[in-house]
């Protein structure tokens, strides 16, 4: 029997030191080496022997496995000292009420078995239902807990305190309730055991509670950065509006006293005054200079949007060939949040990547269909997930019943956004 219990320990030092470290590395996504398991697998087996040789139970050695944990995670994959903290108590919490569960059964119903072969196997099935029960809890919680790798989740606090006291509370139920003795079986000793399997099985049930209204306050936070963003380009856009609009109206006066700007100039002409006509025509010059836009799409509001956004581009080659068409059957704002996140995006992806930069955009009108694409070096580097710009470009697609695809090859990023553009019905 000492053998097999050898046996079941090592088992289990090992199952609980590979399960540990793949929990760790999965929660806090760095890549999982080799050393990691041998150096926490040591560290593990040290602490056991140093338990039997000073016969050490109940909080203590838990805490030194903890720590060990808490080294390899720290020391070893490289993670901040809260991240570390967090990780190695949850990976213990749940072994250790898994562990909690498990043993209820065996101190319930096992007694009934000594002396019978069928204790063996029995022992082995309630080992491997341990592994299999903490399997399903580290699964249950890398689907609730987003990644707290350096980009650290929010308010960890909230989770670490909950943690901690459940984690003490199990481990004194652990120390004061039971024994690694099997001993006989009574109906009180049955009954109070199921009680401890139904507490224990609170406890893990709390922690997912808890982490699941966890993901919803980061969920909450996420959106409400969204919408600020939202309300920040928001505000930019209706600058846009109003400053094409000013452009209009500016534009609208000119047109309407050109005429007499070109008497005055015939005029000069004609009594021969060439020096004071040039100057009057380099006047009328630099009006319109202020009145015109770098790219003319049709559409002043997009007009100045791309003037403002490409005039940042320095050292891009632009290239730009658009022709909206009037009436174009879509908001000026929806066309502002459209182009402001391609281009926004475009701009980041050129300057993150080496060597000649580019943006081409072009339109091609079909029907009541206008294909928008644009075009844009970019690092080789895979493709980031969709982030709110590209969300909001493809809400605007859907409301226009349009569509969105995008795709990344030979360095470049393209960008197609299929647009209904037929004018509103009257």
């Amino acid at each position: 029997m000492d053998c097999f219990h050898l046996f079941l320990n090592g088992l289990y030092l090992a199952g609980q030191a590979v399960l540990h470290i793949l929990f760790v590395s999965r929660l806090t996504e760095k890549r999982r080496r080799l050393w990691y398991f041998a150096a926490y697998m040591l560290l593990l087996s040290a602490l056991e022997l140093t338990s039997v040789r000073f016969a050490l139970t109940g909080i203590l050695p838990v805490c030194a496995g903890v720590l060990a944990l808490y080294a390899v995670s720290r020391l070893g994959m490289g993670n901040p000292p809260a991240v570390s903290c967090l990780a190695a108590v949850l990976a213990f919490y749940i072994s250790q009420f898994s562990f909690g569960i498990i043993n209820s059964v065996e101190a319930a119903l096992f007694p009934r078995f000594i002396g019978s072969p069928l204790l063996y196997p029995l022992l082995l099935t309630a080992q491997a239902l341990f592994f299999v029960l903490c399997v399903l809890c580290y699964g249950a919680v890398g689907k609730l807990l987003p990644c707290i790798g350096d980009r650290q989740a929010p308010h960890m606090g909230l989770l670490l305190f909950p943690s901690m006291f459940s984690f003490a509370a199990e481990l004194y139920i652990l120390q004061r309730d039971y024994s690694f003795s099997v001993s006989a079986s009574s109906l009180e000793t049955v009954g109070k055991h199921g009680s401890l399997l139904l507490l224990q099985a609170m406890g893990l049930a709390a922690l997912l509670c808890t982490l699941y209204a966890y993901r919803r306050l980061c969920q909450g936070l996420q959106a409400q950065a969204a919408l600020q963003s939202l309300s920040d380009a928001a505000q930019r856009q209706k600058v846009y509006i109003t400053e094409a609009q000013a452009r209009y109206e500016q534009t609208k006066a000119f047109r309407h006293d050109i005429k007499n700007h070109l008497s005055v100039l015939d005029g000069l002409l004609r009594r021969g005054e060439l020096g004071e006509g040039r100057e009057y025509l380099k006047k009328l010059e630099a009006v319109s200079e202020t009145l015109s836009f770098p790219y003319q799409t049709g559409n002043p509001v997009v007009d100045i949007l791309l003037g403002e956004k490409l005039g940042l581009a320095r050292g891009i080659e632009v290239e730009v060939s658009i022709s909206l068409p009037r009436p174009c059957g879509m908001d000026d704002f929806d066309l502002c949040v459209l182009f402001a996140n391609a281009l926004d995006n475009a701009i980041a992806a050129c300057r993150s990547s080496d060597g000649d930069k580019m943006i081409r955009i072009s339109a091609e009108r079909q029907g009541d269909f206008c294909l928008l694409t644009f075009v844009n070096t970019c690092s080789d580097a895979p493709l980031p997930p969709a982030g709110t710009g590209l969300s909001n470009i493809r809400a605007v697609a859907e409301k226009y019943r349009g569509a969105v695809l995008s795709e990344q090859s030979g360095g470049l990023f393209r960008l197609s956004v299929l647009l209904n553009v037929s004018p509103p019905a009257a």
